[in-house]
């Protein structure tokens, strides 16, 4: 899949733009990643909160084999129903942009390390 037909595929969502990485490609929306196009699959980004909810509609987790115990990513593949459905792509990209916009928030709440 080449970057102008991953745009193509979110444009019901919004804006996207992409870059290399991985082999494939990061996929952002205002700055934060919301996919990521590896081993010729989207996957979306997802939490705590938004997991259950890609299981549930069949979705599988990216994992991988990764120094000899599977890697757990927290990014699912699109469930089969938005993959021809532009309108619940975009719903399911929403859920995704969400789970970039908390995991982003949570990164700038952390305290800091330093002594007082």
């Amino acid at each position: 899949m080449q970057p102008a037909d991953l745009i193509d595929m979110f444009a019901e969502f919004g804006p996207v733009t992409i870059r290399r990485m991985f082999g494939g490609h990061g996929i952002y929306h205002q700055g934060r990643i919301i996919a990521l196009h590896a081993f010729d699959e989207v996957w979306l980004k997802a939490d705590a909160e938004t997991a259950p909810r890609f299981a549930a509609a069949g979705s599988r987790q990216w994992v991988y084999e990764g120094k000899g115990k599977p890697a757990i990513m927290p990014y699912w593949s699109i469930p089969d129903a938005a993959l021809d459905d532009p309108a619940e792509l975009a719903d399911w990209a929403r859920l995704a942009d969400a789970a970039s916009r908390r995991a982003e928030m949570s990164k700038k709440v952390r305290p800091s390390r330093r002594p007082s």
